[in-house]
C-alpha cells in the first residue's frame, strides 16, 4: 500500500509547491524509481562508514519533524557515543534562518524551502540537499469533552482561520452547535505547519487571523487544547498519537466526504488536503565530516522505522535508498 501511495503524494505536493521546487523534486522522483530494484531498506547499512568518530552535529527547525530526528539521534548515540547530536526546535522558518546562515548542519522542515530562503542560502555560499523522510497528516483537534464536533469542511476551516474571520463561537460555524466561545490554538508564524495549513486551507501562505494561542512547540498546543473544552487547534498527527487521552481528532471533508486522519488514510492519500511530506535539509559542505555523513546514513537506514514508532508514516524503501545515494 505504501508504494502505491507515493505517486499521489508527489503529484499532490508538486501541485501545491512552486515551479522551482517542483523542478528540483523531479530529478529525485526519477532517481527514486530508477533504483527501485535495489534491496529492502533493511539492507542499508545502519552503521556509518567511519568506525571512530566524534564531534557535535547541530540540527534545528520543525517541531513536527523533531520527534523523528530525535529518535534517530538517540539510536545513533548508542553506536557512536562520542558524537553529540543537538536537536533544537525553533520552527521550520526559524531553523531555516540558522541553516541558510551556515549555523547548523541539518534543518528539520515541515515545508519545502522558500525561494527567498534559497536565494539567501546561495548568497551565503550554502549548498544543500533536500531529503524527504516521512509523511504526516496535519490534524485538526478539539478537547475530548467536545461531543458535537466530529467533522469540519475545508470551507468551515477557512471561515474560522482566514484573516477576515468573524467566527467567535461554535454557533458561528454551525447554527446547531452551542453558542459558546471558540478558542483557537495553532503553530506560530515560524512554523512550517502554519505555512502549510494556511496555504491549503486559507489558500494563501502565512494568511491567518492573529487572535489565537500560538506556539512553535507542539507540546504547548497539546496542553492548551487538552485543557480547554472550547478549544480547536491543528498540529501534526504524531502529537495526537502520543496524547490520545487528552485530544479528540476531527475529520476533514476535502470535498469527498469526512475523512479521519490515520496511518491508513494518510498513507493511501485519502486524507486530503492535509497530508504532507516531512523533510530534512543538509548542508552539503558538512558531508565531509564523518560524524555528519555517518549520522545521515544511519538516518536513511533507520528513519522509516523510527518515524512509524513516533506516530508518522514511513515512505517507500526506495526513497530512503535514493536519499542515501544522494549523500554520496
Amino acid at each position: 500500500m505504501v508504494a502505491t501511495f507515493m505517486p499521489s503524494v508527489l503529484l499532490g505536493l508538486l501541485d501545491k509547491i512552486s515551479t522551482r521546487t517542483a523542478l528540483v523534486a523531479l530529478p529525485l522522483v526519477v532517481l527514486v524509481f530508477g533504483i527501485a530494484c535495489i534491496g529492502p531498506a533493511s539492507e542499508i547499512p545502519a552503521r556509518a562508514s567511519a568506525t571512530d568518530v566524534g564531534g557535535d552535529i547541530e540540527v534545528d527547525g520543525s517541531s513536527t519533524v523533531f520527534p523523528i530526528t530525535e529518535a534517530v539521534a538517540e539510536e545513533f548515540r548508542k553506536t557512536f557515543p562520542d558524537v553529540k547530536v543537538n536537536v533544537g526546535v525553533s520552527g521550520t522558518g526559524g531553523g531555516f534562518k540558522r541553516f541558510i546562515a551556515g549555523e547548523t548542519d541539518i534543518n528539520n522542515a515541515s515545508r519545502p524551502i522558500k525561494d527567498s530562503e534559497a536565494e539567501t542560502a546561495t548568497a551565503n555560499g550554502v549548498e544543500y540537499l533536500e531529503l524527504e523522510i516521512a509523511i504526516d497528516g496535519l490534524s485538526v483537534m478539539v478537547n475530548p469533552e467536545n461531543e458535537f464536533v466530529d467533522c469540519l469542511t475545508v470551507q468551515q476551516l477557512k471561515d474560522i482561520w482566514e484573516p477576515s474571520s468573524s467566527v467567535d463561537s461554535w454557533n458561528d460555524v454551525n447554527p446547531v452547535w452551542p453558542d459558546t466561545e471558540l478558542r483557537l490554538y495553532g503553530p506560530g508564524t515560524d512554523s512550517g505547519t502554519f505555512d502549510y495549513f494556511t496555504e491549503v486551507i486559507v489558500e494563501e501562505a502565512q494568511a491567518s487571523r492573529p487572535d489565537y494561542t500560538a506556539s512553535e512547540d507542539d507540546n504547548v498546543l497539546v496542553q492548551g487544547i487538552g485543557g480547554d473544552r472550547n478549544a480547536l487547534g491543528y498540529l501534526g498527527y504524531a502529537y495526537y498519537a502520543e496524547n490520545k487521552d487528552n485530544l479528540k481528532l476531527v475529520s476533514v471533508d476535502g470535498g469527498d466526504g469526512c475523512v479521519l486522519p490515520s496511518e491508513t488514510t494518510i498513507q493511501d492519500g485519502s486524507y486530503q488536503p492535509l497530508a504532507r511530506s516531512l523533510l530534512i535539509y543538509v548542508n552539503k559542505a558538512r558531508l565531509t565530516r564523518p560524524e555528519v555523513k555517518g549520522f545521515l546514513e544511519f538516518y536513511m537506514g533507520n528513519g522509516g522505522e523510527l518515524a512509524v514508532e513516533v506516530g508518522y508514516v514511513a515512505l517507500p524503501r526506495e526513497v530512503y535508498l535514493g536519499n542515501k545515494a544522494l549523500l554520496q
